[in-house]
């Protein structure tokens, strides 16, 4: 039997969300909790796999028991109450055999939030003292919509097959006096694109680029003509969606 989880949680502690051979994973710590609690192997497929550092609000992952789950909402509970403070279980729910955690999702959401004073909770975002123009910030973020291939925006010598991606949604957005968040949507991201969007849109936003030369710097699809990767502390997975028939039950 196969069942989506729902899970949240704050990356400070991991190496982000795949096991490594040096350091601990959220994969890691989930998977371990399940094969005690369900007493036998599971392993755990996320919807992506964020970097080290890393939170989200929400990922979703896979696995596969040997026999349907009595009651998904119950055992849930019990997880919650086995795993560590940072990691929270939202819900287990059924679904059909070859529904895939991360090849059955149609699309995925992070936000990163920037914050132009001091804060106590600075820790969930970056602190950019200098002055910002978030309209013009916005207005390159649109220009995203007009391509399909970010290897600028791409961590150097990944693994995939195409470095193409569909951008649905980018915008900026002031949630306090203080503080912005960024809203990107796409049905695939690539390592490092977020945190590297961000950096570069940054660079528009101070002045050091135009929509321009943000434009030219996409379609040079070389990483080094782009801007910082911003730090991985502000940046959270938000959602990911599925097509509602791999559900057995609704969500």
């Amino acid at each position: 039997m196969r069942y989506f989880i729902y899970l949240s949680y704050d990356g400070t502690r991991y190496h982000g969300w795949q096991i490594q051979p040096n350091g601990i994973s959220v994969q890691e710590v989930l998977g371990k909790a399940l094969s005690t609690l369900l007493r036998q192997p599971i392993e755990v497929t996320g919807a992506g796999r964020t970097d080290a550092g890393v939170n989200a609000s929400l990922m979703v992952a896979h696995f596969d028991t040997k026999a349907p789950l009595d009651s998904p909402s119950a055992w849930a509970g019990r997880l919650n109450k086995f795993l560590p403070s940072d990691i929270a279980i939202h819900k287990i729910v059924p679904v059909k055999s070859d529904a895939h955690a991360r090849f059955s999702a149609t699309s995925r959401t992070y936000h990163y939030y920037i914050t132009t004073e001091k804060s106590p909770f600075e820790h969930y975002a970056y602190r950019f003292s200098q002055p910002l123009d978030f309209d013009l910030m916005n207005e390159a973020a649109q220009t995203l919509f007009d391509y399909i291939d970010f290897t600028s925006f791409s961590k150097l010598h990944t693994d995939v097959k195409t470095n193409n991606c569909r951008i649905m949604a980018a915008e900026w957005t002031r949630v306090s006096p203080f503080k912005w968040q960024f809203t990107i949507t796409a049905d695939r991201f690539l390592r490092n694109m977020v945190r590297a969007i961000v950096g570069t849109l940054l660079d528009v936003g101070r002045g050091v680029l135009t929509i321009q030369q943000f434009r030219e710097i996409i379609e040079k699809k070389d990483r080094c003509s782009a801007g910082m990767s911003v730090p991985s502390n502000a940046l959270f997975l938000a959602d990911v969606t599925y097509p509602d028939d791999i559900f057995i039950e609704h969500k």
